[in-house]
């Protein structure tokens, strides 16, 4: 194909990578290149001959750079169609179209995490960049509009071929994405309030899912623009990929290992917990998080807040499992768990601490709360029963009470020696979901703990946990019948506190 004669390219990007062979692949094709600032000296010095901006303006660059593109000889030509009536316009003003820009913005966001001042943050938002990018991207008609320089040698290969209209409209929309993202950081940067009046919020799609939660349902992954996520930044060191509800699981499995400052290991199914303890070491938290039931683990996900060592991926060769999930895994770990195919093995980073936002979606719209990152110490709780708990009771209280955090309303979970030996799960009454935590922990609830993610409505609870033994009670309080429960802890002897914050996990 020859060269494409009387075309012309406007380049300006912050983001160098690729340019010098993407302008070398225009200028032979023909076009004549303009260029501003770094851009322009990167190109003059790989030999091109490339026009100064200020050349095509007829005005030089002013306030420090702030003002270099906003002109009508840069706008007009951008925003011309190729129309007898703009063509005039154009002629009439001494204006030459501009046939393809290439732009990415001011790196603004790398900047703000960095911590840079206001100064300089304020310095580093682009106002000239995406002006042209709108502009060009309205006009896709005419002009071919680059933010990405992953798209270079795709520009480059469309040119030589012929550019369709369907490859016009995706770089326009990828434009206005950059744009539209970009005003999020500036806009949530510049907010004071948690819950501003307009929330916006870009994201970015890592890779599409091979279905939903059903097969029949289309589903993808995205990460929130300037989030990090151990999930979404964990790496798959073996194992199929992940699928949607791995990650929804894996999520609920790494928020809950993380809160243990001691060697934990979660086993959770159906983004509920279903084995949990606390060991001296990574064994034997696992081996107690099986024992605590063994049947719910299978084809579950299991996270430990430790390296995974030789002796624990042993005793998990026979349990078949989605996913095994730890901040590191010993050469020889990974060995053993390459004998099981279709095991995912994560190696996460941890989680960020401090608080964040959780988002719910609505039909239509979302719920954004606080997340859930309160923690408990014993100087916080009030002590309502005549006998208090022992140094062992409190510490499996405090436990219990991590677990029911975690696990879905209404929630009841029996604990003992830093094991969960019950879990009532999702119940639609508190004292049904007391009844399937002790029915599951059977003989194992004698001088076990409970835990309660809300108050109890009625005495029944305790009465229920009386009989089977539970020895301790951690909930929140807040009843108007909580001296029902009271007085029914007193008569049957055991320790019970109050938290005065409830865990409700919808």
């Amino acid at each position: 194909m020859g060269k494409v004669v009387e075309m012309r390219a406007l380049l300006s990007v912050s983001n160098k990578k690729g340019l010098v062979e993407f302008a070398e692949g225009l200028a032979s094709l023909g076009f004549d290149i303009v260029s501003t600032g770094g851009t322009h000296k990167i190109l003059k010095d790989a030999g091109l001959n490339v026009i100064y901006v200020s050349e095509v303006t007829g005005f030089p660059e002013i306030l420090g750079g702030r003002v270099k593109t906003l002109h009508p000889k840069i706008h007009g030509g951008l925003l011309a169609k190729k129309t007898p009536g703009h063509t005039a316009e154009l002629e009439a003003g001494g204006i030459t179209r501009i046939d393809l820009l290439a732009v990415n913005l001011y790196p603004f966001e790398e900047v703000l995490a960095k911590g840079a001042s206001f100064e300089e943050c304020l310095e580093n938002i682009d106002i000239g960049g995406p002006a042209m990018l709108r502009a060009a991207a309205k006009n896709h008609e005419s002009v071919i509009v680059v933010c990405d320089p992953a798209d270079y040698p795709s520009v480059l290969a469309a040119l030589r071929t012929g550019v369709s209209s369907a490859f016009r409209r995706e770089l326009a929309f990828k434009a206005f994405a950059h744009t539209a993202s970009y005003d999020a950081a500036v806009s949530g940067w510049l907010s004071h309030e948690k819950f501003p009046a307009t929330k916006v919020i870009a994201l970015d799609k890592i890779r599409g899912l091979r279905y939903g939660e059903n097969p029949h349902q289309q589903a993808a992954l995205y990460l929130e623009r300037g989030e990090v996520s151990p999930l979404v930044h964990s790496e798959v060191l073996q194992g199929k990929e992940m699928s949607y509800n791995n990650y929804a699981d894996a999520e609920t499995a790494w928020n809950l290992v993380s809160e243990f400052s001691q060697p934990a290991c979660v086993a959770i199914k159906h983004q509920n917990p279903c084995g949990v303890a606390v060991g001296e070491s990574g064994l034997a938290a696992y081996l107690k998080a099986y024992e605590a039931d063994p049947e719910s683990i299978f084809g579950g996900i299991i996270a430990f807040n430790r390296p995974v060592e030789e002796k624990t991926a042993e005793a998990m060769r026979d349990v078949f499992l989605e996913v095994v999930m730890a901040p590191s895994f010993e050469d020889d770990v990974l060995a053993i768990f390459a004998k099981k195919k279709n095991l995912r093995v994560l190696k996460v980073p941890p989680p960020a601490k401090g608080p964040y936002l959780d988002f719910k979606r609505l039909r239509g719209g979302f719920l954004l709360q606080d997340a859930d990152t309160f923690s408990l110490d014993q100087n916080q709780v009030q002590f309502v029963t005549a006998d208090h708990p022992k140094d062992s009771e409190w510490n499996d209280l405090l436990f219990a009470w991590t677990v029911v955090k975690h696990v879905r309303s209404n929630a009841i979970v029996i604990a003992k020696d830093g094991q969960t030996v019950g879990i009532g799960v999702g119940q639609t009454s508190r004292v049904r979901a007391a009844r399937q935590a002790l029915e599951q922990a059977g003989e194992n609830s004698m001088g076990a703990v409970m835990a309660s993610d809300a108050f109890f409505p009625f005495g029944d609870v305790v009465q229920l946990a009386a009989r089977a033994g539970v020895s301790a009670i951690i909930q929140p309080g807040g009843s108007v019948r909580d001296q029902d429960s009271i007085d029914m802890a007193n008569q049957a002897g055991i320790a019970m506190v109050f938290t005065g914050v409830r865990h409700f996990r919808h």
